[in-house]
């Protein structure tokens, strides 16, 4: 029998320096998307945040929501983040990150299968965010620029 996740995850996390915090706020994302978490997604955005993924244009949450953590939030999938830096000036509310990643995506209910199609990723970040009223840091802009793929594209369209 699967374990479920505990639900909700956090969006806030205690006794985190603010470097760890502004990092979490990609962490928080792409967990969500890993967890199917729309909660943990929201508190990752704003309304009006920009995801470029990879040239193709996202323009607020809703939007991202609809035509990528919708989808993408179904499969069996997993995202590492590594390599992040962070460029913050002490006691300021902006900052910005970036990050390698690498992104594996099974058709729902295949990620075990041995043998199964998948589509996996290699990509690089560039995020700005900014601390909001609640305290958290959220995504303003999300560039992911895709350096290689491998797999069947296809996993990732329901084709």
């Amino acid at each position: 029998m699967e374990t479920p996740f505990p639900a909700p995850l956090p969006a806030a996390l205690p006794s985190l320096t603010t470097r760890e915090a502004i990092t979490d706020t990609i962490h928080r994302a792409v967990l969500a998307f890993d967890t199917d978490d729309k909660a943990l997604l929201e508190s990752s955005f704003f309304p009006d945040a920009v995801f470029d993924l990879d040239g193709r244009v996202l323009n607020g949450l809703d939007e991202i929501c609809a035509q990528s953590f919708d989808m993408v939030s179904k499969l069996d999938t997993t995202h590492f983040i590594s390599n992040v830096r962070v460029n913050y000036i002490e006691g300021a509310s902006t900052a910005s990150l970036t990050a390698s990643a690498l992104s594996q995506h099974y058709r729902p209910n295949t990620g075990k299968t041995p043998g199964a199609t998948n589509f996996m990723a290699g990509s690089l970040y560039y995020v700005d965010v900014i601390q909001d009223t609640d305290g958290l840091w959220k995504v303003k802009t999300w560039r992911m620029k895709v350096i290689w793929a491998t797999g069947d594209i296809g996993v990732m369209t329901g084709n």
